[in-house]
């Protein structure tokens, strides 16, 4: 077992483990410590605790010393400096007239260095904008494009749940998120009702998948044949995932009759419940069939004529941007 802090940087940011040395470090305390960008000021997240040595990648660095006064001072004046910063990196924009939007400013806390965040459609020739801004700051400067799910959480926001974005009060890394969430979870397929205000599909769609994912295995599909208790066999017309009942249609003749059951009596073949440690390739498999459907609607409506609806073209969007993006990050690790 090894000794470790969790500091994070960042509101809502990375967790990263340190060696805490003899400090006594409780959760909220500030710390200095050193990383890959240089020195840097960091709040502990948790206190320290032991952990398996096969959960941390060595070396672990050490916790340089915890924070005085004079260093929260210096933080929040490097907070004011980046809002300086951004306001003389957009004027600089504007002059090589560059097609990017700036999003944030980062000081290091030692100064070493100022970071610049922005977004922009393809990729950008900043090079004579950072000669023009090491010029004026005298330090080393980066430029890093991020991605609309990036821009969000760094700019934060409010929901349409009504509570501060889950990016930028408490979610650290991106799941993967796709339209077979939505569909998992029977929500609307309409594009405004189930995107974030970063204009992709809500990260909130991943919280529930499990639980969704274990609940319609429980269950027939719909249109699917069950029988009852009492030997009656009907097809299904309605399912309730979260209270675990079946609607069923009998038809004698030319009477039809609509019963409800609960799941638990009635018999039919459930669906095949997804195994963790096949869910990467069963997802891969969903998003080909997802796709095949798509394929056979463009396909139908060009047979009969129909043009596609504009909530269908958004749609086709939408999934077009998430798996342009999925891709994107699986290239770029």
């Amino acid at each position: 077992m090894v000794k470790i802090i969790g500091v994070r940087f960042r509101n809502a940011g990375k967790v990263y483990y340190f060696d805490p040395k003899s400090y006594e470090i409780h959760s909220g305390d500030h710390v200095i410590v050193e990383t890959a960008r240089g020195i840097e000021y960091g709040t502990a997240i948790g206190g320290v605790r032991e952990v398996e040595d096969d959960k941390v990648v060595p070396p672990l660095k050490e916790v340089i010393r915890m924070a005085t006064e004079e260093d929260d001072v210096h933080a929040l004046r490097n907070r004011e400096k980046e809002r300086e910063a951004m306001r003389i990196c957009k004027e600089k924009i504007q002059k090589h007239g560059l097609e990017m939007k700036l999003i944030d400013a980062e000081y290091t806390f030692d100064n070493n260095k100022v970071l610049f965040y922005f977004t922009a459609d393809g990729r950008i020739d900043f090079r004579e904008l950072v000669k023009d801004l090491a010029a004026v700051f005298r330090t080393r400067i980066e430029l890093r494009q991020v991605g609309v799910r990036d821009e969000t959480k760094l700019l934060g926001g409010v929901g349409i749940c009504g509570r501060v974005l889950c990016c930028h009060s408490y979610l650290s890394d991106f799941a993967p998120v796709s339209i077979r969430m939505a569909k998992e979870q029977n929500l609307s397929l309409n594009p405004t009702k189930i995107s974030g205000v970063c204009g992709r599909l809500m990260c909130c769609l991943k919280n529930e998948e499990e639980t969704y994912e274990y609940l319609n295995a429980r269950l027939p599909g719909q249109g699917d044949t069950v029988t009852t208790a009492d030997g009656r066999t009907g097809v299904v017309q309605n399912i309730n995932v979260l209270r675990q009942r079946v609607k069923v249609l009998f038809e004698e003749g030319e009477e039809k009759e609509l019963e409800e059951f609960d799941v638990a009596d009635l018999n039919f073949r459930p669906r095949r419940r997804k195994e963790k440690g096949g869910k990467g390739k069963d997802r891969e498999k969903d998003k080909d069939k997802d796709r095949d459907k798509d394929r056979e609607k463009e396909g139908r409506r060009s047979r009969y004529g129909k043009a596609e609806t504009q909530e269908e073209k958004e749609l086709r969007e939408l999934e077009a941007m998430e798996r342009k993006e999925g891709k994107s990050k699986h290239q770029n690790n």
